[in-house]
């Protein structure tokens, strides 16, 4: 299980997401197969962030919920930030920009809590996505969350992050 999660993570954050996602839906199987409730709020996230960005995020909604449900039952305070932030980001591409804010400022929040500096620049990038796509665009607050997550992720070493804000900097002031 872990074996094909791990090697399912890497081939996701190589952008190979023909390979990642049959290596993460077997470790997210297995997690069911073995009756390990437990780790599945931990396999569960990649595979939802694969579905997402692979356009599926019909299968990635009812997965990420089931597991943000399941740290909110258990009370593992530690997970629910790394679940609700994969939530977030398909909500906003279904376009439930207020289901994805509350994800998102819930992530933020239990972030700072935990000290969680990692998941807070992805909330406040999150943050400002939302914001950016609101109609009309809330140029001042994306900008000001897409600084923040950019800030971050410098201190932190985030270098695939850093290039995200960059380009929804960018982004957001070519449109504006």
């Amino acid at each position: 299980m872990f074996a094909s999660w791990g090697i399912g993570l890497l081939a996701f954050r190589q952008d190979d997401l023909r390979r990642a996602l049959p290596l993460l839906e077997r470790a997210v199987d297995m997690c069911h197969e073995a009756d390990f409730p437990a780790l599945f709020p931990w396999m569960a996230p990649a595979l939802g962030a694969a579905y997402t960005l692979s356009g599926r995020v019909a299968d990635a909604v009812p997965l990420l919920t089931q597991a943000l449900e399941q740290t909110i039952a258990t009370e593992m305070g530690g997970f629910q930030a790394f679940c609700s932030l994969p939530l977030g980001e398909a909500r906003l591409l279904a376009g439930s920009l207020e289901a994805a804010y509350t994800l998102a400022e819930r992530a933020l929040a239990l972030a700072c809590e935990h000290q969680e500096s990692g998941h807070q620049a992805y909330a406040l990038r999150l943050l400002g996505e939302i914001a950016a796509r609101r109609d009309p665009p809330q140029v001042e607050l994306a900008a000001a969350h897409y600084q923040q997550a950019l800030a971050l992720a410098d201190e932190l070493g985030m270098r695939p992050l850093q290039a995200h804000c960059h380009r929804s900097l960018g982004t957001l002031y070519a449109v504006t």
